[in-house]
């Protein structure tokens, strides 16, 4: 079995304007910066804990954008080794929505908006990936890692669009329809791999940020008003 804690990137101003951001490198913000502080802190503890039952994490991988790398350095000076960056994990290609919010995509390209807003796992607006595109490439990556690292546990950071798939595969949930599952902001979710089968044991930990500001909330049920 493989044990994966994976997490998405602290909170960027995009993610605050509530932006579709894809494979634009947009930074951290102040409070991602503060998010990723946190994360270092909660796995400190986490370590302290498994390091008396004799467990580790023997890798810490993350997505080439910015906003993970950035989320996975202070884990990586804790770890004292420092995170490889796999383009597998990257965001989601949101093709001609990424940099607009979804009141901008309205105005501007008002027929692929509808399009989009179907769901259809199968269908890609231009320049876009579709979620069967998307989930086929995650999951490669992900069994990839599974057969990379077997018996132990990884820390990999990612993005919502990525975490979404493995969720879905998880749960053998259908690639078609919103995504209906919680993917905060360097929330902690932590999945399991067995000969290939994958299982979801926590999902959307966000204890260590308790006292932090609300969050941006991304619903895709919303985006049709």
């Amino acid at each position: 079995m493989t044990n994966f804690l994976l997490i998405r990137h602290g909170e960027t101003d995009w993610n605050r304007e509530l932006r579709f951001q894809g494979r634009i490198d947009i930074p951290l913000n102040d409070i991602g910066q503060l998010q990723a502080q946190r994360l270092k802190k909660r796995f400190a503890h986490t370590l302290e804990q498994w390091r008396a039952d004799k467990r580790e994490i023997h890798g810490l991988v993350s997505s080439v954008l910015e906003r993970a790398h950035q989320t996975a350095q202070p884990i990586a000076e804790l770890l004292g080794f420092e995170a490889v960056l796999d383009p597998g994990l990257q965001e989601q290609c949101y093709g001609i929505f990424e940099g607009l919010t979804a009141q901008e995509i309205k105005l501007q390209y008002p027929e692929a908006w509808a399009q989009w807003l179907a769901f259809n796992s199968q269908v890609a607006v231009e320049g876009a990936e579709s979620a069967q595109v998307l989930h086929d490439r995650v999951m490669q990556t992900m069994n990839e890692l599974a057969a990379q690292y077997v018996d132990g546990h990884v820390v990999v950071v990612t993005h919502g669009g990525v975490l979404d798939m493995v969720w879905r595969h998880a749960q053998q949930h259908t690639l078609d329809g919103r995504r209906v599952c919680d993917i905060p902001n360097a929330g902690i979710n932590h999945v399991s791999c067995t000969n290939g089968q994958w299982q979801v044991v926590s999902w959307a930990d966000t204890a260590h940020l308790a006292d932090l500001p609300p969050q941006p909330v991304y619903h895709q049920t919303q985006l049709k008003a």
